[in-house]
């Protein structure tokens, strides 16, 4: 299981990508369209939404689990930038019967949602995300299965019908021609039939009994999982290992390995508490270098320093056995290097994660560390790299309690050390 433990964009993609060479299965087990995952290889950068990292491997099966909710007309658009670049996706990508689809109306209910909360919005991606969950949850939902029964129109209907009345309670002005995003969502639907529909539970406890080997690959990070972030901004879904099971139909005491992926740094997208959030030079100098923008929606990530306290309690929820230290490199050439160790939570020293991590109630307590000049993007070897980053990892890896088994050195698939 390969997971992210800050509020993602951690570079999971990378890893699964990475380690693809060594598995049988990729399995995306949660959240959406609003995922990006960025793969750099041959000179090129990829961006996937939807359909799990190991896509471009020979002879690999990639599988959109029942945890994952699909948006067709961004799916279609996905398929076909792969088949552009060469990717064969014949036997090799199928989809859970029981994924939940994302109607454009979902995407309209999100976007007034947000539109009248003002100020107080969650800053979502507004790709209908949420609002799919919450039919999914509330009994409502189409499903990727219904596509091959004879009612899925009438469904479909009965759905966007009752999305229609809810979004004019939110009471707000939003231009949209419904004709137009139906004819576009029932072209993406014909399309996407070409892949292959499975009931995935069986599919995935099969290859286990006859040996196959299976990553869970996650979306989003810890701590925007639904029950254990950082509420209410956070996703829908379950980010943490418990939905790999949810979310895939595979037993908790099938798993052998959690990785979980995190930056040297911290960033966040969007609105929420942020404890380490840099506002100065030195912010504005990791988010340049770190190239700190997203992968779906191109926003600038708020970027800040490691926070221990924060990751400490993702590897807690996770049962994470081992850990993966991502952009190392971009932190080269920094003289001082903060990183968080406590929180003062009103008036009180604390080191794990409380209530709430708003900034009246809390504040973060750093201890200072030497940085590192050198240029760490063409080392191989961990021993090669510099003393300084070398202390780095172990403060981490002694305060945490698990070892960094995975240390990347720059973007591309060459650019990363295996412990």
């Amino acid at each position: 299981m390969i997971l992210g433990l800050q509020w993602g964009d951690e570079g999971k993609g990378k890893i699964v990508d990475v380690l693809t060479r060594d598995y049988d299965i990729i399995a995306r087990f949660q959240g959406g369209p609003n995922a990006g995952h960025t793969l750099i290889f041959d000179g090129t950068k990829h961006v996937l939404h939807t359909i799990p990292s190991g896509i471009f491997h020979d002879k690999k099966i990639n599988v959109v689990g029942n945890g994952v909710v699909i948006d067709p007309v961004i799916f279609k658009n996905e398929i076909e930038k792969l088949k552009a670049v060469g990717v064969d996706l014949k036997n090799k990508l199928f989809i859970s019967k029981k994924a939940h689809l994302i109607l454009p109306t979902h995407r309209l209910i999100d976007k007034a949602s947000e539109l009248s909360k003002g100020t107080k919005k969650i800053g979502s991606t507004l790709k209908g995300i949420g609002p799919t969950y919450m039919d999914k949850t509330g009994r409502n939902g189409l499903r990727v299965g219904d596509l091959s029964e004879d009612d899925w129109m009438i469904k479909y209907d009965n759905l966007k019908n009752k999305h229609l009345n809810l979004i004019r309670s939110f009471n707000v002005d939003i231009d949209f021609d419904i004709e137009e995003l139906s004819n576009n969502f029932f072209e993406s639907i014909e399309y996407i039939k070409q892949v292959k529909f499975i009931d995935s539970e069986h599919f995935f406890n099969e290859s286990l009994k006859n040996g196959k080997k299976i990553i869970a690959e996650g979306a989003q990070g810890s701590l925007l999982d639904i029950d254990f972030g950082t509420y209410p901004y956070v996703t829908s879904s379950t980010t943490t290992a418990a939905g790999a099971s949810t979310g895939l139909g595979i037993a908790p005491n099938k798993i052998d390995d959690v990785i979980g992926i995190f930056k040297a740094y911290t960033t966040r997208v969007g609105s929420g508490p942020f404890p380490t959030e840099l506002f100065d030079d030195i912010g504005n100098r990791i988010s340049k270098v770190g190239n700190e923008f997203g992968a779906t929606t191109g926003r600038p990530r708020r970027c800040g320093w490691l926070d221990l306290v924060a990751l400490r309690h993702s590897i807690i929820i996770n049962g994470v056995t081992k850990l993966a230290i991502m952009k190392g490199d971009v932190l080269s050439g920094l003289k001082k290097i903060k990183i968080c160790t406590k929180y003062r939570y009103k008036g009180e020293l604390i080191d794990y994660l409380p209530y709430s991590l708003e900034s009246k109630n809390l504040e973060p307590i750093y201890e200072e560390m030497s940085g590192w000049d050198d240029d760490i993007t063409a080392i191989k070897n961990m021993e090669d790299l510099p003393k300084t980053f070398l202390n780095y990892i172990s403060f981490i890896q002694d305060w945490v309690g698990v070892q960094i088994k995975i240390i990347s050195v720059g973007p591309d698939r060459k650019q990363t050390i295996i412990v």
